[in-house]
C-alpha cells in the first residue's frame, strides 16, 4: 500500500488544532483536573503493569515490573510538579517592574519518542501538553507502535469521560509508524519534543520548526577511595545498571575506580550480582562480539541483546557468569573510542571499567571518554569530599553530575532528588541541544509580558560605573 504520509499527518495536524483551539479556553481548574485524572488512571497498578508487559512482548527488551515503577514515579512526579501551578492566563504580576506575564499554548506539538521508555514517554508528554493546553501527536518506535497506540487510547478515553476533545492526544496509526511519517509530523507541528538518539534529535533540530531534543547518554561513574560503604556504593550501581535491564541512556556505561580502593570494590559488586570480566580474558572478545558483531569494521550494536538481562548475553556470548548475575562488567584499561568499543554506550547491563591513580587521573579518563561518547549528558560521584565535586562541576561537559545516588533512578528526577521528572533529558550545546536541564510542561509555553510604565530607574554614572574605571579613561 502506497501511503501520501504529508496528507495523512496533515490529517492529524487539523484534528490536533481543532481540539487545540477548544483546549485554549479551558480553565486552570478544568486543566488541573484533566491531568490529575490522566496521571491516576495510567498509574493504577494493573493499568501500569499490563502496559509494561506489552512493551516488553513487543519489542523484546526490558523488565515489565520495572517498567510498571516507572510508570509510578515518571507519570506521579510529573504531574506532582504541575499541580498547583498556573499554566494559563495571568501567571505573574510584578508591581516593581511592571510586567505581567501571561501563559500561552504553543498549538500542536509533535513527540518523538524512543522504545526504551515507550510505556511511560507517552503518558508524561501527554500530561506537559494537557497542563499548558496544547494538542499533542505522539509517534512512536516501529518497535512500540503497538503499546504506543494502547496507551494513547487509554489516555483519549479519560479525556473523553472530562468532556475534553480527545483529539487533544492523537498517535501515528501502528500501520504507519515510519521514519516518513516522523519526519512529516516534524516539518507540520509548531513544536518538536524529541527524545532519542543523536541522528534523530539532530533531524528534529533541521526540520525547520522550533524543538527540544536530547543528546547521546554514555554515562561515567566515578568511585574514589574515600567512598564510604562500598557495600552500598555496589548495590546502588547494580541497581542502576540493570533496572529495566539498561534501557536507560542514563546506566552507568563506564565505572572509573581509584585503584587503592578498586578489589574491594570488585569484591563487594560481586556481592551485588556483578560479574566482571578482566583485561586478559578470552571472555572479553567474546562479550565484545556479542555486543558488536561486526566490530572493528562498525560498532553497531547488535539488536539481540539491547535491554536484555545480563545472564542471556552472557550465555549468547558462551561466557560462564555465577548465577544471579544481573550485570556484566568488562575491564577496558586501553584507550578510547572505536578500537575500544567499551567506552561506548551499550544499552544493555553491561559496563566498562578502568582504574584510575587517583582523582585527577580518573577525571582526566572521564575527560577523555565523553570526548568519545556522551558529551553533556551526565555523570556521577560517589565520594566523601565536596571539593572533588566543585571540581567535576567546573571541569566536566555534563548538564547533570549525580552524587552518591543510583544514576538511572535519578537523573531523570525521582521522589529523593531535585530534578524535575522527565523523559526529555536536556544535554546543552555540548550535547548539540537547545536546552540543559530536564525538559518539563514550562517547556511547552509561551509568554506574553505586558509592561506598564514605571518611575524612572536610570542610575548616574558615579552608581554605574566604579571610580577605577572612570578614571582611567580621563
Amino acid at each position: 500500500m502506497t501511503v501520501n504520509y504529508e496528507e495523512y499527518v496533515a490529517g492529524l495536524i487539523q484534528k490536533g488544532r481543532a481540539a487545540q483551539k477548544i483546549a485554549d479556553g479551558f480553565s486552570q481548574e478544568k486543566v488541573d483536573g484533566i491531568t490529575e485524572a490522566i496521571a491516576y488512571a495510567l498509574t493504577i497498578p494493573e493499568t501500569a503493569l499490563k502496559f509494561g508487559e506489552m512493551l516488553v512482548a513487543e519489542s523484546n527488551m526490558g523488565v515489565a515490573k520495572d517498567k510498571q515503577a516507572k510508570m509510578y514515579g515518571k507519570v506521579k512526579g510529573s504531574f506532582a510538579q504541575m499541580k498547583g501551578k498556573k499554566s494559563v492566563g495571568l501567571i505573574d504580576s510584578n508591581a516593581e517592574t511592571g510586567i505581567d506575564v501571561y501563559a500561552r499554548p504553543m498549538g500542536v506539538v509533535g513527540a518523538i519518542m524512543p522504545v526504551t521508555n515507550g510505556e511511560a514517554t507517552p503518558v508524561v508528554k501527554s500530561l506537559m501538553a494537557i497542563k499548558t493546553r496544547n494538542a499533542i501527536i505522539l509517534a512512536p518506535h516501529p518497535k512500540a507502535r503497538k503499546t504506543n497506540w494502547a496507551v494513547t487510547e487509554a489516555i483519549r478515553a479519560v479525556l473523553k469521560k472530562f468532556d475534553a476533545p480527545e483529539d487533544l492526544v492523537q498517535a501515528i496509526d501502528p500501520d504507519y509508524v515510519s521514519v516518513e511519517s516522523s519526519q512529516q509530523l516534524m516539518k507540520q507541528v509548531d513544536f518538536i519534543l524529541a527524545t532519542g538518539g543523536t541522528p534523530m534529535v539532530r533531524q528534529a533540530y533541521s526540520s525547520g520548526n522550533p524543538a527540544i531534543g536530547v543528546g547521546t547518554g554514555n554515562v561515567v561513574c566515578l568511585v574514589d577511595e574515600t567512598a564510604e560503604d562500598l557495600d552500598k556504593v555496589a548495590d546502588m550501581i547494580a541497581r542502576s545498571k540493570s533496572f529495566d535491564n539498561a534501557t536507560s541512556c542514563s546506566t552507568e556505561n563506564n565505572i572509573i575506580v581509584v585503584e587503592s580502593v578498586y578489589d574491594k570494590w570488585v569484591a563487594a559488586m560481586a556481592k551485588a550480582g556483578a560479574a566482571l570480566i578482566r583485561e586478559d580474558s578470552p571472555d572479553k572478545e567474546k562479550i565484545l562480539k556479542t555486543i558488536w558483531p561486526e566490530s572493528p569494521a562498525n560498532h553497531d550494536l547488535n539488536r539481540h541483546i539491547v535491554a536484555r538481562p545480563a545472564s542471556e548475553i552472557a550465555r549468547l556470548a558462551d561466557v560462564d557468569v555465577p548465577e544471579g548475575t544481573r550485570v556484566i562488567m568488562v575491564e577496558e584499561n586501553g584507550g578510547y573510542g572505536n578500537e575500544f568499543p567499551f567506552t561506548g554506550e551499550k544499552l544493555s547491563p553491561v559496563a566498562g571499567v578502568r582504574k584510575a591513580k587517583d582523582f585527577d587521573d580518573a577525571l582526566d579518563k572521564m575527560l577523555q571518554i565523553l570526548e568519545y561518547q556522551g558529551k553533556g549528558h551526565s555523570v556521577s560521584i560517589h565520594t566523601t569530599k565536596d571539593e572533588r565535586v566543585t571540581k567535576m562541576g567546573e571541569v566536566i561537559p555534563v548538564c547533570k553530575i549525580v552524587v552518591n545516588q543510583p544514576q538511572s533512578l535519578t537523573n531523570s528526577g525521582s521522589w529523593t532528588c531535585g530534578y524535575p521528572v522527565s523523559m526529555t533529558l536536556g544535554c546543552g550545546t555540548w550535547g548539540h541541544n537547545s536546552i540543559s536541564h530536564n525538559a518539563t510542561w514550562k517547556d511547552l509555553l509561551n509568554f506574553v509580558y505586558v509592561s506598564r510604565e514605571i518611575p524612572n530607574w536610570q542610575p548616574s554614572d558615579e552608581a554605574l560605573f566604579s571610580e577605577k574605571i572612570r578614571m582611567a579613561f580621563q
